[in-house]
């Protein structure tokens, strides 16, 4: 395929110009379909340019997702794709070509598919691993209420190293229901065995007659010879393993029909591979093998970076590096000169290396490294699995995935109170990425566990502070910080804390805030002229400072508290409590994300529709009977 217009003008399409739904891509001709594919690069490029969203991963997925939309009857068919984050193609092929310049703005279509934004869009996803278990339960709907449509999932090689995959696998491949799963390979390239044995193989194998002949071959052998009808059996599949090693794979094992590699940029062989494999009975893997950044040169150069760029001209790759100090990178640092005091150190994380900030780690200290792919059950019990053992284990998880390994944390760390630092990253509302990805439940989950003590620290010092403390006594911490910014400390900060023990950032007693990580920043600014007020750094919820707290609300004729976090169970919920172990009727008002998923928009956006910015405070204050100067 050639390279997309290296021209930041938007170039003529005249294709994509005739598509308003899959209906309208029927219309064109097979030998149409690699320029349509061009079109759409080009079009995901332009879109992408704008920064924050997903292009490598979308341009390796269009040339499927065209074949698919081309072959199938959307949204009769149902179409699903794993994660969603590569389904831009088939956003823009379903009608939403105009609306993808708002993706991921407030009031914008989601970064991936979601049920209640369109019908062509199968399922609600933001996680890995999912796209298996809910096109099984379609086709045993399917198939349970008399209905007669095609069920097809994508699915990434990297999703495949989660477990509910390949359970999934392991039951569609025993229920043996119509079903089709493409296999996006985006690391593999195809070696020299493909060639044309490889490719008649391929052929023979999807004809239906051919499937159909080899079930009534069986059945008429059988019916003179059960011995022989085995014995012949046998040999088949010896011949077929001899002329098709492929076909020696685990996905045979498990009872699935396989085909391929072939290669995922041919867009006319894939229609024809299709138009052949969807009426097959039982399951079958449709193996293809992409490129991330297809069609741009620079993307596949870097797929990892080009995963989701920062804002950049299509024409030259040319982009501002961004010369903010993350959290992720306060915590990298941090891990990577602690590693080096204590031996007994080791972080394991589920394929978030770049997002925790865990690059330089990886490269100093690749033996005390464990990355377990999209599989955060493993990451957290291999954790507890080395602290039986006498290592110092931290997992590195982004909030919202440690849900996914709830059951672990309590089980196989917790019980037992193991050594296991949980080092929380995009903890609170992310933003952009939505109602899937906003770590608003750690705190509500995590504080349900016994033994577990949970730090949300206010900058890069206090988390080193935490760091030091979790990894220097016994039993399981949480350390949660958000998405976003602080300030860099020097080499070799490493504060002494005592877990438990808040800090008084500012006096007053009339009304005091209690608040936490980042919410303690609108905290500070909403009080900052109000000399009435005082603030203190709640900064650890598990266990609370119960003397600090008592304190403050002896004297305050009411306490506000301020989280990241959903209202219900979380950190003010502990605070009352804890008032209410003590016999303490100080009112309090308990600001924090509502009980309701909160849909994409910047973070700021979001904290300030959930009431919990520095002038939703100030809002509370007045209504407290506080002095709040108008306009401020």
């Amino acid at each position: 395929m050639n390279e997309l217009p290296a021209s930041s003008d938007s170039p003529a399409t005249p294709l994509l110009d005739q598509i308003h739904g899959p209906s309208d891509l029927k219309r064109l001709s097979r030998e149409q379909l690699p320029l349509l594919t061009e079109e759409l690069r080009g079009e995901i490029v332009r879109v992408c340019s704008r920064g924050g969203l997903h292009l490598a991963s979308s341009l390796g997925a269009v040339d499927i997702i065209t074949a698919l939309h081309y072959v199938l009857d959307s949204p009769r068919d149902r179409i699903l794709f794993d994660v969603g984050h590569q389904a831009y193609a088939h956003k823009i092929l379903t009608g939403r070509r105009g609306e993808m310049v708002n993706i991921k703005k407030e009031g914008g279509i989601s970064g991936f598919t979601k049920v209640s934004e369109s019908e062509h869009d199968a399922i609600t996803v933001g996680h890995a691993s999912t796209s298996l278990a809910n096109a099984l339960g379609m086709a045993l709907a399917r198939d349970a209420l008399g209905k007669d449509f095609h069920v097809a999932a994508v699915i990434g090689d990297g999703s495949l190293t989660g477990g509910m995959a390949l359970a999934a696998l392991n039951t569609i491949g025993d229920l043996n229901r119509r079903m089709l799963i493409v296999l996006n390979d985006n690391e593999m390239s195809i070696s020299e065995n493909v060639g044309a044995i490889n490719k008649f193989m391929r052929g023979l194998q999807v004809q239906k007659w051919f499937q159909e002949g080899e079930g009534a071959g069986k059945k008429a052998v059988e019916a003179v010879s059960k011995p022989l009808a085995d014995f012949m059996s046998r040999a088949k599949n010896s011949t077929r393993h001899f002329f098709d090693p492929a076909s020696v794979n685990p996905f045979a094992a498990m009872g699935l029909r396989y085909v391929g590699p072939v290669d995922g940029h041919n867009v006319q062989e894939l229609v024809w591979l299709l138009e052949r494999l969807v009426d097959l009975d039982g399951p079958t893997i449709l193996h293809i093998v992409t490129k991330k950044g297809k069609g741009l040169s620079y993307a596949e150069a870097d797929p990892i970076y080009w995963h989701g760029p920062a804002k950049f001209d299509p024409a030259t790759g040319e982009y501002v590096p961004s010369s903010a100090y993350s959290w992720s990178a306060a915590f990298g640092e941090a891990v990577t000169e602690w590693a080096e005091t204590d031996p007994r150190t080791f972080v394991v994380t589920p394929a978030m290396r770049e997002g925790s900030g865990l690059v330089e780690f990886s490269k100093v200290h690749p033996h005390r490294y464990l990355d377990v792919g999209i599989a955060e059950e493993v990451a957290v019990t291999t954790a507890a699995g080395m602290a039986l053992q006498g290592l110092r284990p931290i997992v590195a998880i982004y909030s919202t995935f440690l849900q996914r390994a709830y059951d672990q944390v309590l089980h196989d760390v917790a019980i037992e109170n193991l050594n296991v630092t949980f080092c929380i990253d995009r903890a609170g509302i992310v933003g952009a990425d939505g109602a899937t990805h906003n770590g608003v439940f750690d705190l509500s989950f995590l504080r349900s566990i016994p033994g577990i003590r949970i730090g949300l620290p206010k900058d890069a010092a206090e988390l080193r502070g935490m760091l030091k403390y979790a990894q220097t006594r016994d039993g399981p911490f949480a350390i949660r910080y958000p998405r976003g910014n602080t300030t860099q400390v020097p080499a070799g900060t490493w504060p002494d804390l005592k877990w438990g023990e808040w800090e008084r950032l500012k006096g007053g007693d009339d009304v005091v805030i209690l608040a936490g990580g980042k919410a303690l920043e609108y905290a500070q600014q909403a009080a900052q002229d109000l000399p009435g007020v005082g603030v203190v750094n709640a900064r650890f919820v598990k266990p609370l400072d119960e003397k600090m707290l008592r304190e403050v609300a002896q004297k305050a004729h009411a306490l506000i508290t301020v989280e990241d976090n959903t209202v219900v169970g979380g950190f003010g919920g502990a605070v009352l409590e804890s008032l209410n172990a003590m016999g303490l009727q100080t009112p309090v008002r308990v600001l924090g994300i509502p009980d309701e998923f909160q849909e994409h928009a910047t973070a700021e956006s979001v904290h300030a529709r959930a009431g919990i910015d520095a002038q939703a405070i100030r809002t509370v204050l007045a209504e407290l009977g506080v002095d709040v100067p108008l306009g401020v």
